[in-house]
C-alpha cells in the first residue's frame, strides 16, 4: 500500500499550525521549508518501512531524529516556546507516523 505524502504533508502542516495556533504567522515559512525539504527523506523512511525494508526499531529511530531537526528549527525562531515548539513537531511526526502504520496494516 502506498501513502500519498502530498497529502500526508499537508496534515502536518494543518497540525503544527494548530499547535502554534497564535505563533503560525511566524513558524509558517519555517515549517513549510522544513516539510519541502524534507520530503524525499520522510517519504523514503515510510516507504521503507511500509515494504518492511526497516523494522519499526529502526522507522521510530529516524523518525525521531527527524523530530528533533523540526523541533531544532522551530527553536530558532524565538518568538515561540520550548513547549509549543515539541508539541507541533510532534504532532507533525504522529502524522506520518500514523499514516504508515495504517499503510501497513492494509499490507497485513
Amino acid at each position: 500500500m502506498n501513502i500519498d505524502i502530498n497529502e500526508i504533508l499537508a496534515d502536518m502542516t494543518s497540525v503544527i499550525k494548530k499547535n502554534v495556533a497564535d505563533d503560525w504567522s511566524e513558524v509558517k515559512t519555517v515549517s513549510i521549508e522544513f516539510l519541502k525539504r524534507r520530503k524525499e527523506r520522510l517519504e523514503l523512511l515510510a516507504d521503507m518501512r511500509i515494504n518492511g525494508e526497516i523494522n519499526q526499531q529502526r522507522f521510530e529511530s529516524r523518525i525521531n531524529d527527524e523530530k528533533l531537526i523540526l523541533e531544532a528549527e522551530l527553536h530558532a525562531i524565538t518568538v515561540i516556546s520550548k513547549a509549543i515548539a515539541q508539541k507541533a513537531a510532534n504532532a507533525a511526526i504522529d502524522v506520518l507516523t500514523k499514516a504508515v502504520k495504517i499503510a501497513i496494516s492494509g499490507i497485513l
